[in-house]
């Protein structure tokens, strides 16, 4: 059963009580992400939620391991390009110590100056990574240059630069002006005793006051750019990826939008999977996805393959994007895809962790809850029409943005500029 309860500092706690599960997932979401830095606080948002667990006024950072292990739990954090969040996942039974356990990293890590030196060396390696990483890196290559200038081309780990600057004082400014009540939402799902699950949070979140004066800058929609950007490297694949439009978090049309890329590249059955691993061999990789935003939205294909044939694997993605815009999409294969995505949809919230990402995305980007059963409603209502519509919309190729990372040749360079 879901249930909203606005905490008197203005904080949002949504919850859906499952009796039959044996687990409760509470996670503390805050509506800032990296977007929301400006240039020089690049990898703020990110660094902040690694600080959270480098220990606070009364446990060290082994206790805080110590502690959760002690539960049989699972305590993280992740961030995004919009939001910040913090969870924790255990038995029914360890409900308040796995609370008493959030509520101490939230409200009183300490932000040591000797931890803070440590982090930044953390941090940068996770950069190394990704430069070390094709796949995550073509991707990071792509969103700026879909995204130009916007904030939300920047990488959220943010630059060597502005991770090896940060001093303690710039973080707890930001958290100053970003973790204010009202941009945050708690979600909790799973099983647990209604009452005391509120009376608990009221006690340990209603008094967060943490930048009840302070006011961060409006986001503003991006515009988003096509073209080419071809970045020469010594691998053994090429790396390819090819953007098009999307549509917002919370848009009326985002369920044809998922039938569009499931079609395209979102599922083992896709006509990219199909016609370029399966029937060609082309790539082992290869696959579409939409990234959805408060403001604005995206479609990405990606694909790795060897150099001599990169520039066919685009043809062959460039030709499949044709034919849906131009054609659209079968009623069978309609019928095919929408019930794919609504077993997959079933299937995905099947845990109290998948369950409490839902709750708090609904609330962050409507403002309220969307039930399981009114998803699946929506996937039903899916027609032809609309789906052509749609595709017609975001396939059109003009706004088609190429990003090619590898081995190429100065011929290849050229040709797929």
């Amino acid at each position: 059963m879901y249930r909203k309860l606005i905490l008197d500092n203005g904080i949002r706690l949504v919850t859906e009580r499952i009796p039959t599960l044996k687990s409760v997932t509470v996670g503390i979401w805050v509506n800032t992400g990296s977007r929301d830095e400006e240039p020089a606080q690049a990898g703020y948002s990110h660094f902040i939620e690694h600080m959270f667990f480098k220990g606070t006024a009364t446990r060290s950072a082994a206790q805080i391991s110590r502690d959760i292990d002690a539960l049989g739990g699972e305590m993280n954090a992740f961030t995004t390009r919009e939001t910040t969040t913090f969870y924790v996942k255990v038995l029914d039974q360890h409900l308040l110590q796995a609370l008493d356990l959030l509520s101490d990293l939230f409200h009183r890590s300490r932000f040591g100056r000797k931890e803070i030196e440590k982090e930044k060396r953390v941090v940068l390696e996770e950069i190394r990574m990704v430069l070390d990483d094709p796949e995550d890196l073509v991707q990071e290559l792509h969103s700026g240059q879909v995204m130009g200038r916007h904030p939300l081309s920047r990488p959220i780990l943010g630059q060597a630069a502005t991770v090896s600057a940060i001093r303690r004082h710039d973080l707890l400014a930001y958290i100053e002006t970003h973790y204010r009540p009202q941009d945050i939402v708690i979600a909790a799902a799973g099983n647990f005793d209604q009452s005391r699950l509120e009376k608990t949070i009221a006690r340990q979140f209603g008094k967060h006051r943490l930048g009840a004066a302070a006011a961060m800058s409006a986001r503003w929609p991006p515009e988003l750019f096509g073209g080419r950007l071809m970045k020469r490297k010594r691998l053994e694949q090429v790396h390819l990826c090819v953007g098009l439009k999307g549509v917002p978090a919370g848009h009326k049309d985002r369920y044809a939008a998922y039938v569009v890329n499931s079609v395209l590249g979102g599922s083992v059955s896709s006509r990219l999977f199909q016609e370029v691993r399966e029937k060609r061999g082309l790539a082992y990789s290869i696959y579409s996805f939409l990234s959805g935003y408060s403001d604005a939205g995206t479609l990405t294909v990606y694909a790795g393959t060897r150099p001599t044939e990169a520039e066919r694997v685009l043809d062959l993605i460039r030709r499949e994007i044709r034919r849906i815009s131009t054609e659209g999409i079968g009623r069978e294969e309609l019928r095919r895809t929408k019930d794919q995505m609504k077993g997959s949809l079933m299937l995905s919230l099947e845990s109290s962790h998948s369950r409490m990402n839902k709750l708090a995305k609904d609330e962050l980007i409507t403002g309220c809850h969307t039930s399981l059963e009114d998803m699946l409603t929506e996937i039903d209502a899916v027609m032809e029409e609309q789906v052509f519509r749609v595709a017609q919309e975001l396939l059109a190729p003009g706004t088609m943005a190429i990003t090619g990372l590898g081995p190429l040749s100065s011929k290849q360079l050229a040709s797929l500029r």
